[in-house]
């Protein structure tokens, strides 16, 4: 077992093996020894290498070797930027840490706080907060920061780009000066050099592949299309490259809404994902997604680094992104944990200055082609009564009132009845 060379205790190699993992990836390799080591770290390594594992085991283990006794309180504070990514690092915590007694919280808005101020009073060992959220907790004395002994800063290049700093600020004055920090960042700008300069001491830098470059099993493909013809190049792809678990970048959130009625319309089984939707509502598309329940996700950036989901085959830009560092984060939500993964980008003639950005910003120029076996001609739109008459799918229900279960098993039966399970004019 690979892991165990790291000196990892047992019961923690056993949650690790637990959950499928034998190998440690490259960023896991280098950090986590020096993590156990007590170096405060600066992890820089692309979305998808495996940056929650390389903090998350040297964690359990420090806690699990130092019982607290008595009453648990918080020692170990992880710091992201959206409530999914605090879901998603809860749910590895609670996985690796399985044979441990260890446990974690997830501290972010949208959800109760009358539930998450009953488990602090009941304690917890190590809280995984978005910043807004837990200094509604410091504000109302219901989390006590003073025994912390490790904090981590996930994602800080995000957590800058959405305006966190001053909170993030706020809340580390409040924990001890003696700790240890680690700082984890797609990408090492200006400012998160600043950051890390004030709140780490004598850092180990780890830095994995060039800096601000999509990780290498990403394949990236470019295409020139017209506004108005986005939608029909979307079907077509869909149908024509068999696409099952499909993530779909809008740049807003009533383009998202608008994407996904039309994927539905066409007999996709699709779902949108934004800040609107409630925390409950998110975390049922995102849960329906992951179980292959829905087809097509459709999100807004909130979703960039916050779903950690096996399996996705394609990401589609269906809007090329105005800030270039959210193109690294959005493709990287597929050809995650050396996997291979396709990420796809539409590119109208509003949006060649947005593509010019993200090409500067990775390093490489990204040139646009046409979609061969695409017809560049404007589908007409369906109008009201064939959409009535057409009886497009409601979650899992076919036309005849023929039931399957999954995405996947409803695009097969269409297509099995000599069906095309979408419509696209060519």
């Amino acid at each position: 077992m690979p892991f165990k060379k790291f000196g990892l205790s047992d019961p923690l190699v056993r949650g690790i093996l637990a959950t499928g993992y034998t190998a440690p990836t490259e960023i896991q390799s280098q950090t986590i020894p020096a993590a156990i080591g007590g170096s405060d770290i600066i992890g820089c390594a692309q979305t998808g290498t495996g940056k929650t594992a390389a903090f998350v085991l040297p964690i359990l283990d420090r806690l699990s070797h130092e019982p607290a006794g008595g009453k648990r309180f918080v020692r170990s504070l992880i710091l992201t930027p959206t409530r999914e990514l605090a879901v998603q690092i809860e749910g590895s915590i609670l996985g690796y840490g399985r044979f441990t007694d260890l446990k974690p919280l997830a501290v972010y808005g949208g959800a109760s706080i009358n539930n998450q101020i009953k488990a602090l009073a009941r304690g917890v060992d190590i809280v995984v907060a978005t910043p807004g959220r837990l200094l509604d907790h410091i504000g109302r004395k219901t989390i006590k920061l003073s025994g912390v002994e490790v904090l981590v800063l996930d994602e800080a290049d995000r957590m800058l780009d959405m305006g966190f700093v001053d909170d993030v600020r706020r809340i580390v004055r409040r924990i001890p000066r003696k700790r240890q920090t680690m700082l984890f960042s797609a990408t090492i700008s200006r400012e998160v050099q600043t950051l890390s300069a004030d709140m780490l001491k004598s850092p180990k830098v780890i830095q994995i592949g060039r800096p601000r470059n999509p990780i290498e099993t990403i394949t990236q493909h470019i295409y020139a299309v017209d506004k108005g013809l986005k939608m029909d190049l979307l079907l077509h792809m869909i149908d024509d490259w068999r696409m099952f678990s499909v993530l779909v970048f809008s740049r807003t959130k009533h383009g998202a809404d608008k994407i996904s009625r039309r994927l539905k319309r066409a007999g996709i089984v699709a779902v949108a994902i934004h800040s609107d939707r409630t925390q409950n509502q998110r975390e049922r598309a995102l849960d329906g997604f992951r179980r292959g329940k829905y087809q097509v996700m459709v999100a807004t950036d909130i979703a960039a680094r916050g779903i950690d989901v096996e399996g996705i085959s394609h990401v589609i830009n269906y809007d090329v992104p105005t800030h270039a560092e959210d193109y690294v984060h959005r493709i990287g939500r597929t050809g995650r944990a050396a996997a291979t993964g396709d990420a796809i980008t539409f590119v109208s003639k509003e949006e060649e200055k947005y593509l010019r950005g993200v090409g500067k910003f990775i390093g490489r120029k990204l040139a646009a082609k046409k979609c061969e076996g695409f017809s560049y001609v404007k589908s007409p739109e369906t109008g009201p009564k064939t959409a009535k008459s057409s009886k497009p799918w409601r979650g899992k229900e076919l036309p005849g009132g023929k039931r399957l279960s999954g995405a996947e098993k409803s695009y097969r039966g269409r297509r099995k009845r000599g069906k095309s399970p979408i419509r696209v004019h060519k």
